[in-house]
């Protein structure tokens, strides 16, 4: 599990390899990864807007930008956190991830990002 705090917003990434979800004698990966996110302030926060950048070993990048987290723009008071599962297809068995939440103190309303530290997707039989 990686872990980062940026202007009070914690965020903590694990992931898990989709072995019955990738085939890869087709070159496909699946990795899904749950994010915990947790209010350190004492304002209440808005996650607005997610963007990711995704690095596979293969040499391909992508990049993914939109609203909310899995269809929601969670709302979180001081001292909660919001917990989610989502998920990454690659091309090779190993790539990694990192990105930045857009973030709105609902006291005040301004913006601030988030970042999302990097996090490794690897197939447990690469590590063999």
């Amino acid at each position: 599990m990686v872990t980062k705090i940026t202007d009070g917003i914690q965020v903590s990434v694990e992931t898990f390899y989709q072995q019955d979800y990738s085939d890869p004698l087709r070159g496909e990966y699946l990795f899904a990864y749950q994010i915990t996110i947790f209010n350190h302030n004492n304002f209440p926060v808005k996650l607005l807007r997610r963007h990711w950048y995704i690095f596979d070993s293969n040499g391909e990048q992508r990049e993914v930008e939109g609203e909310g987290v899995v269809g929601v723009q969670p709302l979180l008071q001081p001292g909660e956190q919001y917990q989610y599962v989502s998920s990454c297809n690659l091309r090779s068995d190993m790539g990694k991830m990192q990105g930045s939440y857009r973030m709105m103190n609902t006291d005040n309303h301004q913006l601030f990002a988030v970042k999302i530290p990097p996090f490794e997707m690897v197939a447990p039989f690469k590590l063999n």
